[in-house]
């Protein structure tokens, strides 16, 4: 429920609007080929985790087979990565509520600033509570996109007009087919995807804290994927059916958008709720895993002290407050930029996510080649078809960095920056390398 209250988030809700406007009902397709390669990716880890359970993760793992350096890249380029999620987050959260006459006076930052206080004071109380509201925050969202699916074939169905339109394939013939604007808006929305389909790794997070993990997390990994996959590529055939491509926009939830065309009562209100709810469970899943991943780099000496904090309820609240501040940062982006401020942040978190995956399957390629020299003992659930899938991943993952260069400008000035924070990092790292003991980390279980 973890990994999939952070996947089904602000990438699905917000996100696919925009992009179907823009690489038309083809996008289901994108949405499959980096749906294989993110099972891919979560497969990988999914062998790493019954090989060693432990709340650090993929931080764990690189420290084990890329030594400190390796497990210092992985958890700060993975804090980035939620970090800059949580202030889409927020942004989405404050758009949502403007959706309603109420809030429209109220300015963008302070909504995002008020979800950003409820989300992060819930995330402290205890880990139950947490695991009760991200159980719940998901329960909301499956269960809401089931009901619009099947709202969705009802209506085309019954074939009633929507919006003057009449539902069907022939409303993909008759707007330019599945590709009405060629193939390369399709291929530059990769980008964005890959950042929708993150969160999938948090099942490598939850791991340590997750009881049976050699029974519960084999089922785990298998069930996410088919569901993510159901649900991104249903519902994108699904609008794309229902209204023309052209119906949709940027900064819109598409739900939304089809619901509010049928003219029924209350249903865009409806919808735009479970939305906003959506980006509250991508927030909270950030806040969470961020804390975990934090505190076993704190304990390696590669993080401040400070993140590596627990509080009565065994809450790593230091790690949790650090993603905190700089979400708040985020709130000053939707001052500064409320109407860009979504589309920029997405374009960051998706290198670090980026950075995140290729590590993960670099370590795994490196705890093959130990086993198959009997270092280590390979469990029986495996990533299929390795090395080929290995380096068919890291290629892929590969080919999103490139293809960002012709986003323009947003993609082009986020690689860009890409320097600037390999400076940080080298920077950071001769900070702290000589209070660095990976014998403190390297054996975590918890």
């Amino acid at each position: 429920m973890i990994a999939i209250g952070g996947a089904i988030g602000t990438g699905l809700f917000m996100g696919a609007g925009g992009r179907l406007a823009t690489a038309g009902p083809a996008l289901a397709i994108a949405y499959a080929v980096c749906g294989v390669f993110a099972f891919f990716v979560v497969r990988a880890l999914g062998e790493l985790i019954l090989y060693r359970p432990s709340s650090g993760a993929f931080v764990s793992y690189a420290r084990e087979f890329m030594g400190e350096k390796g497990a210092y890249v992985a958890g700060w380029m993975y804090f980035v990565n939620w970090a800059t999620t949580g202030i889409a987050d927020i942004t989405a959260i404050a758009l949502y509520a403007h959706y309603w006459s109420l809030f429209s006076p109220v300015p963008q930052w302070v909504l995002a600033l008020i979800a950003l206080a409820v989300v992060l004071t819930l995330n402290l109380v205890s880990v139950k509570v947490f695991g009760e509201m991200e159980f719940w925050f998901a329960i909301i969202k499956v269960g809401a996109l089931v009901l619009f699916m099947g709202v969705a074939i009802v209506l085309l169905v019954l074939g009633d007009p929507i919006a003057g339109n009449q539902p069907g394939f022939s409303l993909i013939a008759d707007h330019g087919g599945i590709l009405p604007n060629g193939i390369i808006p399709l291929v530059l929305v990769v980008q964005g995807i890959v950042f929708a389909y993150s969160a999938v790794e948090l099942v490598g997070v939850a791991a340590g804290e997750t009881e049976n993990p050699e029974k519960i997390m084999p089922k785990a990994i298998n069930s996410i994927m088919w569901r993510i996959a159901i649900f991104y590529c249903g519902s994108v055939v699904l609008l794309s059916l229902l209204m023309p491509f052209s119906s949709y926009q940027k900064g819109e939830s598409p739900f939304v958008t089809v619901l509010s065309s049928i003219g029924v009562p209350w249903a865009g209100d409806v919808m735009n709720l479970v939305v906003l709810t959506a980006a509250m469970s991508s927030l909270n899943s950030g806040l969470y895993s961020t804390g975990r991943i934090l505190r076993s780099m704190s304990a390696a000496g590669s993080a401040p002290k400070f993140t590596g904090l627990m509080n009565r309820s065994q809450v790593p609240y230091g790690g949790i407050l650090l993603t905190g501040a700089v979400c708040v940062l985020g709130v000053g982006l939707n001052i500064v930029v409320p109407g860009d401020a979504f589309e920029i942040v997405l374009n960051f978190a998706a290198v670090a996510i980026i950075t995140t995956w290729s590590m993960i399957v670099l370590c795994h390629l490196l705890f093959v080649r130990k086993a198959k020299s009997g270092e280590v003992e390979r469990p029986s659930y495996r990533l299929p078809g390795a090395p080929v899938t290995q380096i068919a991943t890291l290629a892929f993952l590969a080919s999103v960095v490139v293809l960002m260069w012709f986003d323009v400008p947003a993609g082009r000035l986020t690689l860009l920056c890409v320097p600037v924070l390999v400076v940080i990092l080298v920077i950071g790292w001769f900070a702290v390398r000589k209070r660095v003991d990976t014998t403190k980390a390297l054996g975590e279980k918890v």
